[in-house]
């Protein structure tokens, strides 16, 4: 189950180092969306915070590619950003879901309504005794 604290996320956005002074002008490009808040880490880092559903960290890198900008294409890189891309995606489909606890329970109450309740063991008693 997801906790409230889980949709609050903070990432970090990673740029090429050329051309230089992306991560500065991507602050200005992100900073007029709303529920995004940004900083830069280092020259070439921003840290994004935002929640989910509203926003996932795929959305905010298609809109900064989009405008031009270049994101760090190291196999690290690429994998992280693969990870967290499947992780909220999957965070975000749980968010729309029911709660599977509840549903289950219903199902266990309806099933043990209409089962027999006590001690029904149909072995005959000289058998249970028999070792």
């Amino acid at each position: 189950m997801i906790q409230p604290g889980d949709v609050c996320k903070k990432r970090e956005i990673h740029f090429s180092p050329l051309p230089q002074g992306q991560a500065a002008r991507a602050l200005d490009t992100l900073a007029e969306m709303d529920g995004i808040r940004v900083e830069i880490a280092q020259f070439n880092i921003l840290l994004v915070s935002y929640q989910l559903p509203h926003h996932r960290l795929e959305t905010i890198e298609e809109t900064l590619v989009d405008q031009g900008f270049h994101l760090d294409n190291s196999l690290l890189q690429k994998i992280m950003r693969s990870l967290v891309h499947y992780v909220e995606e999957v965070q975000c489909q749980n968010l729309c879901e029911p709660d599977r606890t509840q549903k289950n329970m219903e199902i266990f109450v309806k099933v043990y309504e209409h089962h027999p309740h006590g001690d029904h063991d149909e072995t005959p008693q000289e058998w249970r005794e028999y070792r």
